[in-house]
């Protein structure tokens, strides 16, 4: 089985979400072909030739793959889908955004935010928030599939891939990037954190957030919300966790006044150790934490802190 993964990057690093998305390839095959789509993005190729299981690496280093607009990387994806069985990107905003586009373009059913590799055409994702998970078969002759990185170890970093530089560029012209607004933090990117602290509607306000710095600075955790402190205005919503925030899947997870939504529960019940911490003893959050403390949340964050 012939595969291409399509390479998550910032044109000067290679995401860690890439990693296991290439694990995932694994339990499908192993001839394994790594894209690499940017410009100025030779740094990232040299990272991608590293990856454990990659026997080659495409690199299309043009402008037109600078801001990896999704009319032009499905182009890209569609002219080298020929070669492949399988197109497989990582289930992140570049992914989710062109490979819906790649489905079109080939005819084919999208198979979406896969958790499990059964067989080349048999994969396992969640259903309906995560509460069912069903395992779908694909007929179609190509496999368009993105995958939830948070359910696959990352593989090794140690190889010695072919790369091999692509000449052409595809630029639709339909679309064009205007600007980046991006929020700047010291702390670990909320998707790829070790620890992640959340906050809920139990905060309050937006300026009881301050709260959980002192806390995740002393364990070096990102901090994120659940959606309902989003819509409340406390928090701006690139700190969602949750079905339509971002999927984690720290080492440790601590959710405080959160209450537990389906939704919110879909975005980091995967995480390894989850603490809560709510008021109300009946809150769903209690259903899937492995700690728990029953009491009011300012009480706790400030002796939370003094004890680390």
């Amino acid at each position: 089985m012939s595969i291409l993964v399509f390479a998550e990057h910032d044109n000067s690093t290679l995401k860690a979400e890439t990693v296991k998305t290439v694990a995932a390839a694994q339990a499908i095959g192993s001839d394994i072909t790594l894209l690499v789509a940017g410009y100025n993005c030779q740094s990232v190729a040299d990272e991608a030739v590293k990856v454990n299981g990659v026997s080659k690496v495409l690199l299309a280093d043009n402008a037109a793959y600078e801001h990896q607009l999704a009319e032009n990387i499905s182009l890209l994806v569609t002219e080298l889908a020929s070669d492949y069985d399988h197109i497989i990107a990582t289930a992140l905003s570049t992914g989710k955004n062109f490979m819906p586009r790649v489905a079109a373009l080939l005819d084919v059913t999208q198979i979406s935010d896969i958790i499990g590799v059964e067989s080349d055409d048999t994969f396992v994702r969640p259903i309906y928030a995560g509460n069912a998970i069903a395992t779908v078969q694909s007929l179609d002759s190509k496999k368009v599939i993105t995958v939830r990185a948070t359910a696959f170890d990352a593989v090794a970093t140690d190889g010695n891939a072919e790369l091999v530089s692509l000449d052409s560029a595809t630029d639709a012209g339909i679309s064009s990037h205007v600007s980046d607004e991006l929020t700047k933090s010291e702390r670990p990117d909320l998707g790829a954190a070790g620890v992640v602290i959340s906050g809920g509607r139990g905060m309050q306000n937006g300026d009881n957030f301050k709260l959980l710095e002192g806390i995740a600075d002393k364990l070096g955790a990102a901090i994120g919300a659940s959606r309902a402190a989003v819509d409340a205005g406390f928090v701006p919503n690139d700190m969602q966790v949750g079905q339509t925030g971002k999927i984690v899947a720290p080492d440790l997870y601590i959710a405080v006044g959160i209450s537990g939504a389906i939704q919110h529960l879909a975005g980091m019940k995967d995480s390894k150790i989850i603490v809560a911490i709510n008021k109300d003893p009946e809150a769903p959050i209690f259903q899937v934490a492995d700690y728990g403390i029953v009491s009011d949340l300012f009480d706790t964050l400030p002796e939370l802190e003094s004890k680390l």
